[in-house]
């Protein structure tokens, strides 16, 4: 199935395209921001590995985490500390960068720095939010929620396109499966392109136990390996993962996170089966 590429802007003035026939695309960063020398090392690490293996990379943290189970859990440095520090991340170690916006009016601030803008999966249905992010003119990553089918996504494509940009990524994470579970339905995948949007699996949330552990979510990050082979092998654009390098001592979503020293074996295995694909 052929998809319309989406064009990423990246420090040095190039472009990163991802679709149909362009390179597999690697999101990837700590959860949240911690702090600024984590991003720095795990974006540095990370854009080094790719590029051993052809993946373009795209730089991931979160500046407000406005989700998170707990009054008390880490939400991250905010708004203006967290554009700051990503902005700097982008310049220092010269990769694309994406972060969340939960409110409209955060995006004309994030696309000042973003190079891609994130809609949350909880946030999917909100007009105004999408309609916002969308008049910046940035390519929108788009999050499923886990509470709608593949096809209802369709949707907010619409509110996207119809808004400013027609720059639209979707993400796979799963799908609300009795109380604190998820399951993914690769189903879900051809029928997210069928909308001529690049399919981006997220391999780490996609095996959150959203809220499990009582006062935050937990994780069976076991299971990240296999099903991104399957996504892979399900004819995806790229790759959504959480990447830390102590994952159990991380701030936020640790368990469902896999380990800075073990992504790239498995980035290889995944390259192999697209390079079977094409």
């Amino acid at each position: 199935m052929k998809v319309s590429p989406v064009s990423v802007g990246c420090p040095d003035g190039s472009t990163i395209e991802v679709g149909a026939d362009r390179p597999l695309l690697l999101i990837a960063g700590p959860c949240v921001l911690e702090s600024e020398e984590l991003g720095l090392r795990v974006a540095a690490a990370m854009l080094e590995i790719c590029a051993g293996l052809g993946i373009s990379y795209v730089f991931k943290a979160s500046f407000d985490k406005a989700n998170r189970t707990s009054i008390s859990s880490y939400r991250g440095p905010g708004l203006e500390r967290g554009l700051g520090a990503l902005g700097r991340i982008r310049q220092e170690v010269g990769v694309p960068v994406i972060s969340d916006i939960h409110e409209p009016g955060q995006a004309s601030a994030a696309a000042e720095v973003l190079d891609i803008i994130q809609i949350p999966a909880f946030l999917c249905r909100q007009t105004d939010l999408l309609t916002a992010a969308s008049a910046t003119g940035k390519p929108i990553n788009l999050k499923k929620g886990q509470f709608i089918s593949p096809w209802e996504i369709k949707n907010g494509v619409d509110k996207i396109r119809s808004s400013g940009t027609s720059q639209v990524m979707l993400v796979e994470r799963g799908a609300s499966f009795g109380y604190n579970n998820l399951v993914v339905d690769m189903r879900s995948l051809p029928v997210m392109r069928g909308f001529d949007c690049p399919v981006i699996y997220d391999a780490t949330h996609s095996v959150q136990l959203p809220g499990g552990a009582g006062q935050s979510s937990g994780g069976q990050r076991e299971f990240i390996a296999p099903l991104s082979r399957a996504a892979v092998g399900a004819g995806i654009d790229g790759i959504f993962m959480e990447v830390h390098p102590d994952p159990d001592n991380a701030l936020c979503d640790g368990p469902n996170s896999i380990a800075l020293n073990e992504i790239e074996a498995l980035l290889r295995q995944l390259v192999s089966i697209r390079d079977v694909l094409s």
